[in-house]
């Protein structure tokens, strides 16, 4: 394990699309099936880098909230308590296929995995919360006749909730512990469970934090060097999905801002990731990506996926 501490540090953001995928009905075989691709290239990185590990929860935790309104047998649980549901399953998940992956791989001694339940500090006062923009649950043909805020997609409409800015994640300290001990760390799914600060402690509060800027917030407090985010498409694109679109190789960080500004990238969809890219480069870090749940290997060699580096100035 002392060996492995060397190794450079590479945070690893799966998109909720990792599981499940457009027109699945989001089957447990389903997502167990789609994690197969990822997690084998994660067993393989995992040769050359420490990894941490993050993942999204649109899909999963919207069908949690559809349930519970579905349901008036049982009390219903807040948004915040799905939230911690969904990093036990999707940990879960993806632990228990990354040891499929190793003895797969032939790998004999993987490093140690831990999922941990993770806090973000968010601020109550965020405006966010007036302001729902955080897509969850199914996508819908045509707008429904429903009792909470929809947005418009290029897939159909969707359920959004309040996303607030990430401040800080709670258990930073003992990630940054588990990491230098070369353990392999799923943490902050699902953007983290928002909690805000109440004298010395937390309290639970409403709302889905967008996984992509937590994870840029964890990469900055832990120290990593690589930060790639997974997605269901090839990159970053200009004038996506229309007829002049362009996915984009490798851009300056000055380039993706001017972009993001021109409002190139959809709020709730590529927007965050870019964001997020910028700011891990500005914190400090070395390379950002964006790329294909199936090119994780190819992005970090530099043959796939959009790249973000930093200005030369």
């Amino acid at each position: 394990m002392n060996e492995r501490a060397a190794l450079p540090l590479l945070l690893v953001a799966l998109g909720g699309n990792a599981l499940l995928r457009a027109g699945e009905e989001g089957t447990l075989a389903q997502q167990f099936a789609n994690l197969a691709a990822p997690v084998r290239q994660l067993a393989r990185m995992a040769r050359d880098y420490r990894l941490l590990i993050t993942h999204g929860n649109g899909p999963q935790v919207g069908n949690l909230l559809l349930q519970q309104e579905s349901c008036g047998e049982v009390p219903r649980l807040p948004l915040e308590i799905l939230v911690a549901q969904t990093q036990g399953q999707i940990g879960y998940m993806i632990e228990s296929s990354l040891d499929a992956a190793f003895m797969a791989e032939g790998i004999a001694d993987p490093p140690p995995l831990v999922s941990l339940l993770s806090y973000v500090v968010v601020d109550a006062a965020d405006p966010a919360f007036a302001h729902p923009s955080k897509p969850i649950g199914p996508f819908y043909p045509e707008r429904p006749a429903a009792n909470f805020p929809l947005i418009e997609t290029p897939r159909g409409w969707r359920r959004v909730v309040a996303s607030p800015e990430p401040r800080t994640i709670v258990e930073k300290r003992e990630i940054r512990l588990l990491t230098a001990q070369g353990f392999i760390v799923i943490c902050c799914g699902g953007g983290g469970i928002p909690v805000v600060r109440e004298a010395r402690g937390f309290q639970g509060i409403d709302a889905v934090i967008d996984k992509d800027l937590a994870s840029a917030r964890l990469a900055e407090e832990v120290g990593v060097e690589l930060f790639l985010i997974a997605t269901d498409v090839p990159g970053a694109a200009l004038d996506f999905a229309g007829p002049r679109q362009r996915f984009l190789r490798k851009i300056s960080a000055a380039e993706a801002r001017s972009h993001l500004r021109a409002g190139q990238f959809a709020p709730g969809s590529m927007a965050p990731k870019v964001e997020a890219c910028l700011r891990f480069l500005a914190g400090g870090g070395r390379r950002a990506l964006i790329c294909a749940v199936a090119d994780l290997e190819a992005a970090v060699a530099g043959d796939a996926g959009t790249e973000i580096v930093r200005d030369e100035s």
